[in-house]
């Protein structure tokens, strides 16, 4: 069993606001190379809007219990997805996940045999 990880997405004020967030929505994180102010930037992605927000990486921005960018970046390589699971005082907290979930997620998994038409 692996562990959960949550983080929290700050920002959302400068992008699309907090309005836009729903828990259930597929996130997804992808590390900011560009980003001049934090070498450990994480952007936060939701379609169809584009980027919303960063994962926190601030003591003062990271929600107890979470995870901040620092901590989760060298877990990935340029991206992963998450999942929100609570919305605070306009912040996103969101579990991440890993590929094999975020595909059970979008249903891209399909049944190619069944146990019962096997020869």
């Amino acid at each position: 069993m692996h562990e959960e990880v949550f983080v929290t997405i700050v920002g959302s004020r400068h992008y699309k606001g907090s309005e836009i967030f729903r828990v259930g929505q597929i996130v997804r994180l992808v590390k900011d190379f560009e980003n001049s102010y934090d070498d450990e930037a994480i952007a936060v992605e939701l379609e169809p809007f584009g980027k919303v927000g960063y994962v926190a990486n601030s003591t003062s921005t990271v929600a107890r219990g979470t995870k901040s960018a620092g901590r989760i970046y060298d877990s990935f390589d340029d991206e992963r997805y998450g999942l929100i699971r609570f919305i605070l005082k306009g912040d996103a907290i969101v579990q991440l996940i890993d590929y094999h979930e975020f595909s059970l997620l979008q249903g891209e998994y399909k049944v190619i045999a069944s146990f019962f038409n096997l020869p």
